[in-house]
C-alpha cells in the first residue's frame, strides 16, 4: 500500500507555507473533515492557519495540498478499501512513527469535529467504537525498555486498524459517495 505522496513532500510543502502543523496531522485532519463535511466542499488550502497571501505565493505547495486532497478524496471513496493514513517511512526510527500516528488520530478527531450539530449517538456502534479507539491512540507512545520486534508488530496493527477504521467511518458518514461493492456488503472491521 503506497502512501498518497511522499510524507517529505508535505513536510517541506507546510513548512515553506509557515504551518506548524505535522505532515500525519494536517492529513489526518484532511481526513476527519472528508468525513465530517461534504467533500466537495473542502478546501485543503483553508485548513491551514497560514495567511491567504502566503498559500498564493507557492503555487507548487499550493498544488501539492490540492493533489493530496484529491488522492485521498479517491481513496477514501475506493471500493477497493485502499485508503491509508500518512505517515513517515518505515526507515525511519519506530518513536517518530507512533508520534506521527498519534498525530495523524488527533487531526482526524479535530477535523471530523468540525461536524455541524455532531451527533456520535446517531453513529453505528461500529463507528463510535473506531472513534473512541483513535481518541486512545491519541495517547500512543513508546517506553525506552520496550521489546522493538514486538513494538513493530504492533505498530503495524494500529496503521491497518486505522487505514481500514478511517474509511469505514467516512463510508457510513457519505453513503452517497461511494459505488456499492460488487457483492453488495459493506466492508466490515475486525
Amino acid at each position: 500500500m503506497d502512501n498518497i505522496l511522499p510524507y517529505a513532500d508535505l513536510a517541506a510543502a507546510l513548512s515553506r507555507l509557515g504551518s506548524p502543523e505535522e505532515p500525519s496531522e494536517f492529513h489526518g485532519t484532511l481526513c476527519g473533515v472528508f468525513c465530517s463535511q461534504n467533500a466537495a466542499e473542502v478546501d485543503p488550502l483553508e485548513l491551514l492557519d497560514v495567511p491567504t497571501e502566503d498559500i498564493q505565493n507557492d503555487e507548487e505547495a499550493e498544488l501539492l495540498l490540492q493533489t493530496l486532497a484529491a488522492r485521498t478524496l479517491e481513496a477514501l471513496m475506493s471500493s477497493e478499501m485502499s485508503f491509508a493514513p500518512l505517515l513517515p517511512a518505515d526507515d525511519l526510527p519506530l518513536a517518530t512513527r507512533v508520534q506521527a500516528l498519534a498525530l495523524w488520530c488527533q487531526g482526524f478527531l479535530y477535523g471530523l469535529s468540525s461536524r455541524r450539530k455532531l451527533d456520535l449517538a446517531s453513529y453505528s456502534e461500529e463507528a463510535r467504537e473506531i472513534i473512541g479507539d483513535l481518541s486512545q491512540f491519541t495517547q500512543a507512545g513508546l517506553d525506552a525498555g520496550d521489546d522493538q520486534e514486538i513494538e513493530e508488530g504492533a505498530y503495524a496493527e494500529l496503521v491497518e486498524y486505522i487505514r481500514v477504521g478511517a474509511q469505514l467511518v467516512f463510508l457510513e458518514l457519505n453513503p452517497a459517495t461511494h459505488p456499492p461493492s460488487g457483492n453488495g456488503d459493506k466492508p466490515t472491521l475486525h
